[in-house]
Order: C-alpha cells, then structure tokens, then sequence
C-alpha cells in the first residue's frame, strides 16, 4: 500500500516564487509544515513556509541537508538541476519524479516524449547547426518558430520565421546552441487541461480553460472555456494520456491548441502548478494547489467542479510605472478578488500579481476582470 503524508508532515518545495506561495497557503491551511529551497533570500514562498533555506541548486552538501528534514520533497518549477533532485531522492521521497522534470526542462525531450507516446503536436526538428536550420525550414516550411530547447518562457528564446532567405542572420542571432524548429499553428484558441494523478494512478482532470496572450505572456484565462463538449471531452482525454504515460504523481498542465478543423495539438507541459490555474482559487471546489498538494501525499484527489465560471488577469510589473496601483478603484468591481506576490520590485513584464473575477457567464467574467485591471491604471478617488 502506497504510504499516505497526512497533515503535521513536512513538505519541502524547490522553488520559491508565487507558485510556491500559493502552494505554502493552501498546504499550512490544511496543517502541513513547509520548508522552501532556493538561492534567494525573503522570496515569496517563504515569506508564508515554515522555514525558508537560501543556497546554491548545485550544493550538494546545502540540498542534502534540507532533503534530510522532510518527509516528502516536491516542485515549484522544473528547471532545477537533475543532479540536485537525485541528491533529494537520496534523502526524501520527491513526487512528482525527477525524470518527468528531466522531460519536461527540454523543448525536444518534451516533444520526442508526447510523439513516442502517440500524442499529436506540432511538426518539429532538432536544430543544432546552420545546416540543420536550413534543412529543417525545407521539411517544415514557413512560418516556423525557432526555440530554445531550454530554459524558455513567456516567448523567451523564440522567433518567428516567415522567409526562407534570411537564414544566415536568423542563425546568428540565434537564441541558444541547442534549438528546436516548430511549425507554427494557425489555431483557433489556446487551452490547458490541469490534470492530477495520485500514487494509485487514480486522476482528476480540471475543466479546459482559453488563455489569452499578450506579447507572448499568458494576458487572462478563463474557465469554461468556450468550447464545445466534444472538444472539452478529448482535451481531457489527451491530458490523461500523458500524466499515465508518464507515471506522473502530481499535477500536471498540458497546453494544447485548438486547431480551426477541431483538432487538438499538445503544446507544452509543466508537471506543477501553472499560471492558467489560478482562477481554481476562488472558481473551483478545490484550487490546483490543494490537489497538487493532495496528488503528491497520497490523499484523495478533490473535486473539480466550477463553481461559478472565472476569469483570471495577471498583473505585470509595467502597472507600476505611474506609481501604486490604484487598488480600491479595482476592488469596486463586484465579484473580483485580488492576489499579490510579495515581490519587492515590479519590472515591465515581471508577474506581481493577479486578479480573479466570478460571474454568472465566461463573457461577464473577462469583462470584470478586464474593467478591475483597467481601474488599477486610474486615479484613485
């Protein structure tokens, strides 16, 4: 029998910004104690654990020492050194697996993975040399998007290709040594599927949501997404599929595109909380931090019904540039709830925050969430 982690137990988390902040509220809510690992100091997550550590990733004698005082060790974000999660699996039970953030770190692991597991995506090749751009824009064709295998988010270390003849400059200023080549996808909406498995292999998936972008950074996300059931049923389906493909224990959100003929194509996945989530705080019977919480220590999974449909807008550091925010014109918005990071300096692009809106429709919900942000960037009365 699979062992369970019940409250009073130590959960460590690997990261430390506001994924883990909100996984530390829903965790000490529910009587668990919680140590954070990152190389920074007064973080968001640990302004809320139990105990905050500062150190390096790579020192082996620093991890150890943290790994040792937990029960069970789990992830804010997967780009932590894989020798640094084999350092924990020595010490502490780690869920999810460190080979499913080995997967998940790399654009081509990832992409190999969901081909050899029969899950559709994008047309794509390896990119390790000018040649092999060039032979791979013949095969694929433009437009085209070349990445960075590593490392990429909110459209870091990508560019659009539309022409074939300015290789030799797009080769240049490329964003790193080891590349992929995506077909870009003339699609529909953009969805996620959060979906969470336990150590018994039982799952929930969470209902789609439609993420809507701005400048390559997830802009507002809304649940239900607008959807028909049919496209509803094969998202989860798809998200299912891969979390049993891959062993998974935890959570899991799988974007995906909804492609103009009704198909569905796996964009990317992150075996964690993610952004498109956040509505399930105040929307959903239980949030994506719970269940996450309740994946990886062994409990039952909670239930995913919406409660009311949702709609949940990131607050970037640019609102700052004019001075505070202008926080009660946004909270006069009737339905809306207001989340903040703890994060000392706001930066153009950097999330500081977000806000999430309740309402009778999806349509009502982004339209309330929309009026709240654009009231921050108002006089205050």
């Amino acid at each position: 029998m699979t062992r369970r982690y019940l409250p009073g137990a130590t959960i460590g988390l690997m990261g430390s910004g506001q994924l883990g902040r909100m996984f530390a509220v829903a965790a000490r809510r529910m009587g668990y104690r919680v140590h954070i690992f990152s190389p920074e100091k007064d973080t968001p997550a640990g302004q809320l654990a139990d105990r905050e550590v500062t150190g390096a990733y790579e020192d082996e004698t620093a991890v150890r020492d943290f790994a040792k005082r937990l029960d069970l060790l789990t992830f804010e974000f997967e780009n932590i050194p894989r020798q640094t999660i084999d350092w924990c699996a020595d010490e502490c039970v780690v869920r999810p697996a460190g080979s499913i953030l080995h997967i998940a770190q790399n654009r081509l692991r990832e992409k190999d993975f969901l081909t050899a597991a029969g899950i559709p995506v994008a047309s794509y090749r390896a990119v390790r040399s000018a040649s092999e751009l060039a032979a791979a824009i013949q095969e694929i064709k433009t437009p085209a998007i070349l990445k960075s295998a590593a490392f990429g988010y909110d459209g870091k270390g990508q560019r659009l290709i539309e022409h074939a003849d300015d290789l030799d400059e797009i080769w240049r200023e490329r964003p790193g040594d080891e590349l992929i080549l995506e077909r870009a996808v003339d699609f529909e909406k953009e969805v996620s599927i959060i979906v969470a498995r336990g150590p018994d292999g039982s799952m929930v998936t969470f209902p789609v949501c439609e993420n809507l972008h701005r400048n390559h950074i997830l802009d507002v996300t809304v649940a239900p997404a607008r959807v028909s059931e049919e496209i509803e049923k094969s998202g989860a389906d798809l998200a299912r599929a891969v979390a049993e493909k891959m062993e998974l224990v935890g959570l899991l959100a799988v974007e995906m595109f909804l492609q103009r003929d009704g198909d569905l194509l796996v964009n990317e996945l992150a075996p964690r909380p993610h952004n498109s989530g956040h509505w399930t705080i105040e929307g959903c019977a239980t949030s994506q931090f719970e269940q996450h919480l309740r994946a990886v220590c062994g409990l039952p999974l909670g239930s995913t019904e919406i409660l009311r449909p949702s709609a949940m807008a990131n607050l970037l550091g640019d609102l700052w540039q004019a001075g505070e925010p202008n926080w009660p014109g946004a909270l006069r918005v009737e339905g809306v709830h207001l989340h903040l990071y703890g994060k000392r300096q706001p930066r153009p692009r950097r999330k500081m925050g977000h806000l999430t809106a309740l309402a009778p429709s999806a349509e009502a919900a982004i339209e309330a969430v929309t009026k709240a942000r654009d009231a921050l960037e108002l006089p205050a009365e």
